[in-house]
This record gives structure tokens, sequence and C-alpha cells, in this order.
């Protein structure tokens, strides 16, 4: 294991993916991210890894005999005795936050040592760290965090953004989110002309909010030869096959986020209590135990951790910060694949089609209203 020169990013595609990792971050602490790192290397012989934190502390980990065979000659380590907290506020880390963990992982994309940063860390924190380091794409207003989200798609799981980088979204903002998802579907799910669905509370085209509205108009109006637009979609749509992308406001997204993430850890316990409650049910969660353990790999939140900062120059793998070793591997697993498609320089180029595409767009909306009003535009 080395410690320094770090390593260049590789091109994509060809030979190793370096990725940079924020060991210090997350409620479960380096030990959880080691593992995960461990189990991802143990499958992917293709993966470099950047180690950002305690130094002593991670080659001390990486050098267990259960892990040591895995990532032997594989890591480079940065020292960054500071840590971001999950108690942390985005404006604390700006002030103090350039020996931390996570800045240095960052500073790794930013620098072209590594294709794509991975942290378990404060999402408000890594957000505002990664808008500061790394830059908003040029017309981009506010980024986005993408997820996948199990569905009955072919394709086994749909995209939804924002999820949390921002609240707020206005009717330009939520086109962009569209413009940038259907981009993601195509990279990430290999999807040649993904739907686009817009949350609201109906799908009649006169319930919502005013700015819901007129985005359902803006993004109608740029669907073009890239994506379909379906129109509103309600909540039942998020893990169903209407579509394949799920654009709404970060607020929204986040508590839809974190009610699927409870609702399937529901599910889980009710059904082994459900195998637990007489000796014939027993029984029957023998008979029943390949399924039963099928049903859990396809609906475990960790097996699809990992929310996509989208909009940055530079890609930012969000890991839940209560992941354990299967959900930093997924997370991994998930930038690995990323880095391989080139999905960072694609989305740059789309990205800068896409305000011109937003511009024209929203030049169509005020023209086509101005003249129902009867007014010059």
């Amino acid at each position: 294991m080395t410690s320094r020169p770090r390593p260049d990013a590789a091109a994509a595609g060809s030979g190793p993916v370096v990725i940079s990792v924020d060991a210090m971050g997350g409620d479960r602490g380096p030990a959880a991210v080691i593992a995960g790192i461990a189990n991802s290397a143990q499958k992917n012989p293709d993966i470099r890894f950047i180690l950002h934190g305690d130094e002593a502390e991670l080659r001390r980990l990486a050098a267990k005999r259960l892990y040591a065979r895995h990532l032997d000659g594989r890591c480079t380590f940065v020292n960054a005795t500071e840590i971001v907290t999950m108690e942390d506020k985005p404006s604390q880390v700006m002030r103090r936050g350039q020996g931390t963990s996570m800045w240095s992982a960052l500073e790794s994309v930013r620098n072209k040592e590594a294709t794509v940063a991975v942290s378990c860390g404060n999402t408000g924190a890594l957000m505002a760290l990664s808008m500061v380091r790394l830059r908003k794409l040029p017309g981009v207003n506010r980024p986005a965090i993408a997820v996948l989200w199990p569905s009955r798609n072919p394709q086994k799981f749909n995209v939804m953004l924002d999820v949390g980088a921002d609240i707020r979204a206005e009717a330009e903002d939520l086109l962009q989110y569209a413009l940038m998802g259907a981009s993601y579907a195509r990279n990430g799910l290999a999807l040649s002309r993904p739907r686009v669905g817009l949350l609201n509370v109906g799908t009649e085209e006169h319930k919502g909010r005013p700015e819901l509205r007129s985005a359902h108009d803006l993004i109608e109006a740029a669907a073009g030869d890239t994506f379909d637009f379906v129109g509103f979609v309600e909540g039942g749509d998020i893990p169903g096959e209407r579509c394949d992308v799920i654009v709404t406001d970060g607020f929204t997204g986040n508590v839809a986020l974190k009610t699927g993430e409870g609702t399937a850890s529901l599910i889980g316990d009710l059904l082994k209590e459900a195998f637990a409650y007489t000796p014939l049910s027993r029984i029957a969660s023998l008979l029943a135990l390949t399924s039963m353990r099928r049903l859990k790999k396809r609906i475990d939140p960790r097996r699809v951790n990992g929310g996509v900062f989208l909009g940055l120059n530079g890609t930012v793998v969000k890991s839940h910060g209560s992941a354990d070793s299967t959900g930093v591997s997924a997370a991994v697993k998930l930038a690995f694949r990323l880095a391989q498609s080139g999905f960072s320089d694609r989305i740059a180029a789309r990205v800068a089609s896409a305000a011109e595409q937003t511009q024209d767009a929203v030049a169509a909306y005020e023209s086509a209203h101005a003249a129902k009003d009867g007014t010059n535009p």
C-alpha cells in the first residue's frame, strides 16, 4: 500500500478506475468504509482507491487479514485529521473544512487524481463543499441529488431527483432536473430514450403549484428527440412502470426517499414476525427461504445505496450516513459504473446543450402564453 504520489485518474473505459473516498464520514466510522471498499475490491480488480482520513487508523484497518489481500497495492492514503460530523452546519464546514477528509476527497476529483468521490458524510456539508471545490457546471442554477429507486420497469430501477440537494425548485430548475435525469438514465441504466414524469398531487394538468404547471409546459417543450415526457405522475408511480425518471423538488424527494426506506424496513420486519408466529409458519418460511432471500435483496435499501450529485464539474456519490459495508460497497459500485461510462464528461456536454434548450423552452413558453393573453412577448 502506498502513501504518495497520488495516482492519476484513468480515462473512462480504459484500465483501472480511481475512486476518492472520504473514509471518515458516516455514522459507522472508517471500519465500515474499509470493509465496504474491500468487498468492492474483491469483486472488481479494476478499482483503485484514494483514502482520505486518519492515515494511521486507515492503514491499520486496511492491513487486517480479512481485508489486506484485497486492498494491498490498491490504496493510496492521504492524511486528513479533521472530520465533518453529522451535526456540523454547512456554514461551519465552509469556514473550517479545509483540513477535513471530506474536503480532501473532493480535492482529488478537482485535481483529476480520481474520477469520482464517495462519502457517507453530512449531506448538506458535502453539497456545499462540492459546489465550492468542484463548482457548478455552466448553465446549472441548482445541482440535484439523483437516486435509483427499485421499480417494476425492465431495468428494475427508476431515477428520482432531486432528493435533498435543495428544498426549493423553480420551473426552470425542474426542467434542468429533467434533462440531467434523462442523461443519468441513459448512462446509468442504458436507456436510449427515457420517459420522464413530473411528480405532483394528481395527473390532471390543472393540479399542483404554479411552478409545477409551468415546469410541465417547459419539460414538454424540451422533450424533442432525447426523451419522452409522460406528464404529471403521482407517488404510486415512483416504483411503477409509467416512467423511468421522476422529477421533483428536494423537499418532496427527500421525504419520499426516507418514507420508502422506512417502508422497506417495515415490510422486512413484518415478514419476519409473520413467519415466526406459529410452528407451521416457521416451516413455511424454510420452504420459502430462497424466494424470501430474493425479495430481501430486491427491496434492501443498502443495495441501491448512493445518490449522485448532478450539475457539478465532477461526479460525487453520496452514500447513506448509516451505511454499513454492504451499503458502502453499493455506493462504490455505482461510482465505478459511472466512471467507466465517462458520465462526468457526458453530463457536462448534456448540460451545455440543456442550457440552450432551457432558454428556448422558456422563450417558447413565454411566447405561447403572451399570445394566449393577447400581449406581446
